[in-house]
């Protein structure tokens, strides 16, 4: 990892702490938003790893590194492969272009950084 690289699992832990500071400051807000996570997220049509790659490109196209942080964990999580992860982000590069470039490489990182952490436990 170079010096200038961002340590994701760690990003996820810190994010994770500031959210549940936000679901105890507002509590219905975000009981829905879960809410609206948890049925997004029920496999139907479509599974739930194919959904978490759908959540990342999104993710990286809206330039969310927050986003991509949790989507990738959850891919991964989901038995997502490099090479499903790979094709995610042509996509996301396709329909967001040049920044949504940008981004993917921080998603292909954070998916290396996961990977890795998830190995070794």
């Amino acid at each position: 990892m170079s010096s200038d690289s961002r340590d994701w699992p760690q990003w996820t832990r810190n994010l994770s702490a500031g959210l549940r500071n936000l679901r105890s400051g507002t509590p219905d807000v975000m009981k829905g938003f879960s809410s609206i996570a948890q049925a997004a997220l029920q496999p139907s049509a479509l599974d739930a790893k194919t959904k978490e790659l759908i959540a990342l490109a999104i993710g990286i196209a809206v330039r969310c590194d927050d986003c991509i942080a949790f989507h990738v964990k959850a891919a991964i999580d989901q038995g997502a492969t490099r090479e499903e992860v790979l094709e995610t982000l042509g996509m996301a590069i396709y329909m967001g272009a040049g920044p949504s470039a940008m981004y993917a490489s921080h998603a292909l990182e954070a998916f290396t950084q996961f990977s890795n952490a998830k190995a070794a436990a």
